[in-house]
């Protein structure tokens, strides 16, 4: 097979007209010659750090959506369903994955659960990960979240960082704001990566203490405006992904739209696709072609490298995209869940209080930070209710394990005028997280989650509509355009509700992720993520 068009060699800085042949998978030869064709060829795009079940898929159905946007790789943390089902979580998403023609590269995941302040469905302990390690399946060491482990030098942390050493598999990070000594001190552990930073400045100094840090672009967090002007010093360093990314986002576009939105800013086309393409396959050592004779041929032909709209997308030198149209075929799998909890009172959402004041959740646009605030409470016969006046609503977790009281809370900024939203999926143990404007409503969201074991869903008094994720809780069994559609749909709904967030379901489920600071919810009670201890509701 021969493939001719405008050759771009991100390496050596050099686009020029040629031709690429490709014979059992491999690049045999690449030619400069004559022809008429301006369409561009390049290596494919690698999502640098990916939870791939942030996507509501199985890893054959991401795979199906993210080729078409010229993406053929992924550097994917299976972190979230570790938490619901362990190892056994872990070797399922690798096994999905190697039946179709796409680069999944998973890590083993190092924080399961995250922390010992919530419950999750299982253990991943040092032992686990030696084993995962030993597996040539598994890349690296993913997201070591418990920083502060690393800096008291937690036994078992410390052990599982020994271990990807051992196996020479690099270690990535999480450590959200953190600076000064104390990254010094995280970076020493061994830890390579940060995909978590937030502001300019504490990126510059990771950088400059040799850390290479991701330009995070999800359906919530976003970080591309406050990080892209480190790109043109530092592109040696950079890269791009996702982190999570909901299924309507990847029916519309991957790291295609990032490469995009660097060139508009002017900067250098060469530095912009070395972040994308180049700098992961180096730093994870995968097994991906990076358009070199001999290399296996995973490349993709743009229209321009402008937009980056992709034309064809090639790995192994497969044809898999064509034209914006998936040519991977969906596969059969054996689902599994462990979805275990009976469904709740209304009662049990009651909050008895006579407070004046009370700790609120400040939910951010775009960030997975929150802000801690004290405001007045609202009291209705001897209890804390919902104000929709003010938008301080109140929020559960309820644990999907076993049968507990639900934990209660309260969050400024979702903005809803009635009904409840409510999700399974709640990094990092992925309990149920609910938001509503009663009692009432909350009871009704959760309810319909325990009945079809997992999914996200949206609530009225006359009107119920979900998302079913029968997968672990946090996935669907069905194709990518349908869950994309479908979850469309219900975003619309939660904002006819009242919700003026941009992507209000990955907010929600972001509310309960204790390792970022600084308010949050477990399924154990309201959590100071600045100071990793619980924190009374009342003030």
């Amino acid at each position: 097979m021969i493939l001719q068009g405008q050759i771009v060699d991100i390496q050596n800085k050099r686009i020029y007209k040629g031709e690429i042949t490709i014979e059992n998978g491999k690049i045999s030869s690449i030619t400069e010659a004559e022809h008429n064709v301006n369409h561009y060829i390049l290596p494919g795009f690698v999502d640098a750090h990916i939870h791939i079940e942030s996507s509501m898929l199985v890893p054959s159905e991401f795979a199906r959506l993210a080729v078409t946007h010229g993406t053929v790789a992924t550097v994917s943390d299976p972190h979230e369903i570790a938490n619901v089902l362990g190892v056994k979580g872990v070797e399922f998403m690798i096994e999905n994955g190697k039946k179709v023609p796409f680069k999944f590269n998973f890590g083993a995941p190092s924080c399961v659960p995250a922390t010992t302040f919530e419950s999750a469905g299982a253990v991943i302990d040092s032992d686990d990960i030696k084993i995962l390690l030993e597996n040539p399946d598994i890349k690296y060491l993913a997201e070591m979240m418990n920083y502060p482990g690393v800096l008291f030098n937690d036994d078992e942390v410390m052990k599982k960082i020994a271990w990807a050493k051992y196996f020479n598999k690099p270690v990535d990070g999480h450590a959200p704001g953190l600076r000064g000594d104390d990254v010094s001190k995280y970076i020493r552990a061994g830890i390579s990566t940060d995909h978590e930073c937030f502001t300019y400045d504490e990126a510059l100094e990771k950088l400059q203490k040799g850390m290479k840090i991701l330009i995070r672009e999800g359906s919530a967090a976003k970080n591309f405006e406050a990080l892209i002007d480190l790109l043109p010093e530092y592109f040696e360093n950079m890269m791009f992904c996702s982190d999570d990314k909901h299924p309507d986002d990847l029916i519309l576009n991957h790291i295609n739209k990032l490469c995009a939105r660097a060139v508009a800013k002017g900067i250098d086309v060469f530095k912009v696709l070395q972040a994308a393409c180049i700098n992961p396959v180096k730093h994870y050592n995968l097994d991906v072609g990076l358009l070199q004779i001999n290399d296996v041929a995973d490349c993709i032909v743009v229209e321009d490298l402008k937009d980056f709209k992709t034309l064809q997308t090639y790995i192994n030198g497969e044809l898999v995209s064509d034209n914006g149209k998936p040519l991977i075929k969906p596969v059969s799998f054996t689902n599994l869940n462990n979805f275990d909890c009976t469904k709740k009172e209304i009662l049990d959402f009651k909050v008895a209080s006579s407070s004046d004041k009370i700790r609120v959740i400040e939910a951010l646009e775009g960030q997975l930070v929150t802000n801690e605030l004290i405001e007045d409470s609202l009291i209705e016969d001897g209890n804390l209710v919902s104000n929709t006046e003010k938008d301080i609503l109140k929020i559960t977790v309820v644990n999907r394990y076993n049968d507990q009281k639900p934990a209660m809370a309260f969050i400024k900024n979702f903005g809803l005028k009635e009904g409840a939203i409510a999700s399974s999926v709640g990094h990092d143990s992925h309990n149920i997280i609910a938001v509503g404007v009663s009692d009432e409503m909350i009871c009704k969201a959760v309810n319909l989650l325990i009945e079809n074991k997992g999914g996200i869903c949206a609530v009225t008094a006359s009107e119920e509509k979900i998302v079913s994720l029968p997968v672990a809780g946090i996935m669907s069994d069905k194709d990518g355009e349908t869950i994309g559609k479908q979850y469309a749909d219900l975003d619309v709904m939660a904002k006819q509700l009242g919700s003026n967030l941009n992507a209000p379901y990955m907010t929600l489920s972001f509310m309960a992720l204790l390792v970022i600071p600084s308010l949050k919810l477990s399924d154990k009670g309201l959590f100071n993520g600045t100071d990793f201890k619980f924190t009374p509701l009342e003030v």
